[in-house]
């Protein structure tokens, strides 16, 4: 480790690039690397059965965080030096105190450093007392397939065990699981600690179901408060960490007496992919005989499949040849691509990335996948296999036959695409080339600084943007790599249309070092959140040639989101044909956040979160308008807590304003989910029922009355007291009592008081 002598040069100086270099060095060169470790606890007892050890920087420099130091890393070329050295000082920190059996050490593996990954070099100083369970990310499977499922194989041969991190973060983190075969799953954090959606529910359903086929155990991070604890438990999570139960600090010996429920770690197959994966079918199921045309069918029919499961999904392929993946192959897998997580095609003379998206591998010619034409789709819900071998046949090619295999059973398929995905080329990756001719590359940068000039001016150029002749290219590509904006030049003669140039600005905004851009389409940045339509809009504006400027939600490279303006400015060649595109990218996330959060202040009520009076009234204005068009009816319930004045006489505005809170919450729970809880000022709440068949209005929003009144029975526990709510409920139901907002809530408001009059007189 690194005394404190020794950094003081290094606290609280400048920092920079060439800065960080310096640090970094010296930070690895002197084992500077500092382990924290994190506890993870079983959630049914609340002991400690493991630790994660986390990497930290010197104390007060530059590089203390671990984005700073891995940031740096990744800049100086030397993620695989940080990433053993991390490893190195989890194992010393857990030995000075004295960490064992059964007792586990989680440790994290960086995507970029798996080719030089040494799992032997953590016992270079004895062996372990402690089993390791090393962290991946669906991104270290999706960048180098091969290199990964090799080292967790020397992993496991160790009887390390593996976690998958992040799950549920990116589509892809689901397709991967069974490839992967974690022992154990690490939910990324916004499952629990945001509310419950469509897309964390489909996230819950292929957990659950990996769980149950395999046995792996679900971990929740990101814990923080009782109501997380909660939903973790409830997706299946036996595992927990995070602030809930311990914040990252030091290992201080000796260490409380292991007391829980060891972490298991699951008994796996070593053996290396099957070689053929027809072979590997074939020796336990039937094989059949069918001409190519038939076989062509069955394929087209799985990849269907695997559209239909969506970006949840890995499709893998082999086809011989390269020469059998057609213009109509290229079409079909180009749209798979852009509608699953993973897809990859193998085929003597395939290219790194044979159409947009996809994924390829060359076959040696000693490889028995050559004689094979195999596909594998694999989803947390769905798994089929086609499995065929060529019988070597003269005459045309549509009467050639196969032997093949047609199997649903999940184990096959996850051993055939294993064995395809063993094979397939790390993510195709260019170090900065030139541009075609130097004639383009002048006309590129001169589109580069006018676009650069558009958006640090917010207005189009009217002037000359001609390059001066004492203007190199290089001092232009310098002064545009020094951009504050993020600037990026594709290639669309390529009909991938891969980026070739982008600035430090780009990566710095992105996460993305250049290496792992240069040569891919950018739909990497795309995620779920992405809207769909301006995707589409961009696409039409690059076939068309024209400007766009748009707005839309980004990926990072972590995973977290961020709101991109971008502006894309076509590149026209001298002979009229268009032959780059200019993005300039900004983060306006600040912005876009801060006109949310006015929304937000303008529509929603600041104590309980709930919509408005005023978002109440412009739904219900469409609703009513809608039920005009459409001979539908729209309710509404008018809620008044009876005698909250007394809370707030007897306990304070601080209790009243919790128990709103918490009525607010309970009635939250009850509506349903087309349904719309407002509130509409002091104790009073709205309830707008839409799209009502005439016959059954009054039925529905009397249930829903129901519903609210039973649910605010059971005592709320507020600072001081228990409280009983008893409310009175009004309704009104258009177009009977009311064609108007104005007299649908007049009437409801009638009846509410209605309600609590005969309720006065009865207790009276």
């Amino acid at each position: 480790m690194t005394s404190a002598p020794e950094l003081v040069s290094w606290v609280g100086s400048e920092t920079g690039p060439a800065f960080d270099d310096d640090l970094l060095r010296h930070v690895l060169d002197s084992h500077g690397v500092r382990a924290t470790y994190q506890p993870l606890v079983d959630l049914d007892d609340g002991r400690i059965v493991a630790f994660e050890s986390l990497a930290r920087g010197p104390i007060g420099s530059a590089l203390e965080q671990p984005d700073a130091l891995f940031g740096a890393a990744r800049r100086a070329g030397r993620v695989s030096d940080l990433d053993a050295a991390c490893r190195l000082a989890a194992v010393a920190g857990a030995r000075a105190a004295g960490l064992a059996a059964p007792y586990r050490l989680f440790v994290n593996a960086e995507p970029e450093a798996l080719t030089a990954w040494e799992p032997e070099s953590m016992h270079a100083q004895g062996d372990l007392p402690i089993t390791v369970v090393v962290e991946l990310t669906e991104r270290a499977l999706a960048a180098r397939p091969a290199e990964l499922l090799q080292a967790v194989a020397r992993m496991r041969t160790l009887g390390w065990g593996v976690a998958l991190d992040d799950v549920g973060a990116v589509p892809e983190s689901l397709a991967l699981l069974p490839m992967l075969r974690p022992d154990v799953i690490k939910l990324d954090m916004r499952l629990v600690q945001q509310r419950a959606t469509a897309d964390v529910a489909a996230v819950m359903n292929a957990v659950h179901a990996e769980a149950e086929r395999s046995g792996t155990v679900i971990l929740a991070e990101g814990l923080e408060t009782k109501e997380h604890v909660q939903t973790a438990r409830a997706f299946g999570a036996t595992l927990g960490q995070g602030w809930f139960f311990g914040r990252p600090g030091p290992l201080v010996a000796p260490l409380p007496p292991f007391t829980g429920r060891p972490v298991v770690i699951l008994k796996h197959d070593s053996h290396e992919p099957h070689p053929s994966p027809f072979e590997h079918v074939a020796a336990s199921r039937t094989a059949r005989q069918a001409v190519k045309p038939l076989l062509i069918e069955v394929s087209k029919q799985l990849e269907a499949q695997a559209r239909h499961a969506g970006d949840s999904a890995v499709v893998l392929s082999s086809f011989q040849s390269a020469q059998f993946f057609t213009t109509d192959t290229i079409r079909r897998y180009t749209d798979l691509a852009e509608h699953t997580a993973f897809v990859g095609a193998l085929g003597e003379g395939m290219s790194p990335e044979p159409c947009p998206g996809v994924r390829g591998a060359v076959l040696e010619d000693d490889d028995p996948v050559r004689g094979e034409w195999d596909i594998a789709v694999l989803g947390p819900h769905f798994s089929a296999t086609l499995v065929a071998r060529d019988l070597g046949d003269d005459g045309p090619d549509r009467n050639r036959r196969f032997e093949f295999v047609l199997s649903h059973d999940r184990e096959l398929t996850i051993a055939v695409a294993n064995s395809l995905m063993s094979r397939i080329w790390p993510e195709p990756r260019r170090l900065d080339p030139p541009l075609r001719t130097p004639d383009a590359q002048t006309e590129a940068l001169a589109a580069l600084a006018a676009a650069a000039h558009e958006r640090e001016s917010q207005h189009v150029l009217g002037h000359d943007t001609s390059i001066p002749a004492e203007v190199s290219p290089l001092i232009l590509e310098r002064a545009l790599a020094a951009a504050t904006a993020g600037i990026t030049v594709a290639d669309v003669r390529d009909p991938r249309h891969p980026l070739i140039w982008v600035n430090r600005a780009f990566t710095d905004l992105t996460g993305y070092t250049s290496d792992d851009v240069l040569g891919r389409n950018c739909r990497f940045l795309q995620g779920p959140a992405t809207d769909p339509q301006v995707v589409s809009d961009m696409r039409s504006a690059i076939a068309d040639g024209r400007e766009l400027r748009v707005l839309l939600r980004n990926l990072r490279k972590d995973g977290t989101w961020w709101w991109n303006e971008v502006h894309l400015s076509p590149v026209i060649g001298d002979g009229g044909e268009l032959t780059h595109y200019i993005g300039v990218q900004n983060d306006v996330t600040s912005r876009v956040e801060a006109e949310e959060k006015i929304m937000q202040m303008a529509y929603n009520d600041a104590l309980t979160g709930l919509p408005n009076r005023i978002r109440l009234a412009e739904r219900m204005e469409v609703s009513l308008a809608r039920g005009r068009a459409h001979d539908r009816c729209t309710g509404l319930l008018f809620i008044d807590l009876d005698n909250f004045k007394h809370v707030n006489d007897q306990y304070g505005h601080t209790a009243g304003d919790d128990l709103l809170r918490r009525v607010a919450a309970r009635l939250r729970s009850v509506v349903r989910a087309e349904d719309l809880l407002a509130r509409h000022g002091g104790d009073e709440f709205l309830v707008l029922l839409s799209d009502l068949a005439p016959e059954s209005a009054r039925e529905v929003v009397g249930r829903v009355a129901a519903s609210m009144t039973e649910a605010l029975q059971a005592p709320f526990d507020i600072p001081g007291c228990r409280w009983t709510v008893q409310a009175s409920i009004g309704t009104s139901v258009a177009p009977h009592d009311g064609q108007t907002a104005d007299e649908l809530l007049g009437r409801a408001d009638s009846a509410m008081y209605a309600v609590k009059q005969t309720r006065d007189v009865a207790r009276h």
